[in-house]
């Protein structure tokens, strides 16, 4: 399902929702989730290994416990590869490029200034990486 979302140079698996205002010159992987206001450039999202309930989407949306599987509201992704099953909150920023030295980290790893979160990773509301 696409509902108002722009999308440029994009390929988006089966069995996707996406509720995003853009995506860019990424590869949306299958099962994949992308919440309201989110805009994605240059990104490998590689999905989701199953659906989660929708009452338990709309559960975890709603209270301080894991965000359901994909992508947040309002969040803004750019030069990354989120593995299978990621969870990123709302409100969350990663911004890989050429700025950002190598590192590693429990959640994600930085190589030739591309952000990636690891696979079943949780990134909470409100982070920011790369900038």
């Amino acid at each position: 399902k696409v509902s108002g979302t722009t999308l440029n140079n994009t390929v988006v698996a089966d069995g996707c929702i996406l509720l995003g205002d853009k995506i860019e010159r990424s590869v949306i992987g299958i099962r994949s989730r992308i919440g309201k206001g989110t805009v994605m450039k240059m990104t490998y999202m590689m999905g989701a290994d199953y659906y989660e309930d929708l009452n338990d989407v709309l559960e975890l949306g709603n209270t301080q416990s894991p965000p359901p599987i994909g992508v947040g509201e309002r969040c803004y992704i750019e030069n990354a590869i989120l593995d299978k099953n990621c969870r990123i909150g709302n409100n969350v920023r990663i911004t890989g490029g050429k700025h950002l030295k190598d590192t590693d980290s429990a959640c994600y790893t930085v190589r030739d200034g591309i952000v990636v979160i690891k696979k079943n990773v949780i990134i909470p509301n409100g982070t920011t990486i790369g900038i």
